[in-house]
């Protein structure tokens, strides 16, 4: 992706990466191709009932984000924070380039541009960059 900004949306199942400059904005949908896409708890079993995190999922997000100078990473539940620790872990170069982790429930793709820019801009404002 060849932007300045981008805000990644993603749960443990789907990712939107909208990456913008200026006036131009690019809107990428990744998908999980893991056929444990439910999780479910059950009753009497010892391990948590939640999925592991799928690498190649959160692999497919980086490679999308090569290039991009400044990310915000939003979600609704615990994949945005793991995610921002794989990229940590991972993929340092871009884990370099995360300003912000933020909770953000299920937006439409207008409302998640919208949110990227007011966040983006109070960051030039306050010298993040």
């Amino acid at each position: 992706m060849a932007h300045v900004h981008a805000i990644v949306w993603l749960d443990h199942r789907e990712a939107t990466i909208i990456g913008y400059s200026l006036d131009d904005s690019e809107v990428v949908e990744v998908h999980s191709e893991r056929e444990d896409r439910r999780i479910h708890r059950h009753a009497g079993t010892l391990d948590s009932g939640k999925a592991a995190d799928d690498h190649h999922f959160f692999d497919e997000i980086a490679t999308r984000l090569a290039g991009v100078r400044e990310i915000l990473i939003v979600g609704p539940g615990n994949a945005k924070t793991a995610f921002a620790k794989y990229l940590g872990q991972r993929h340092a170069a871009t884990s370099k380039c995360v300003l912000a982790v933020e909770s953000v429930d299920h937006p439409t793709q207008g409302q998640l541009l919208d949110h990227a820019r007011r966040f983006f801009r109070r960051a030039d404002q306050l010298g993040a960059l």
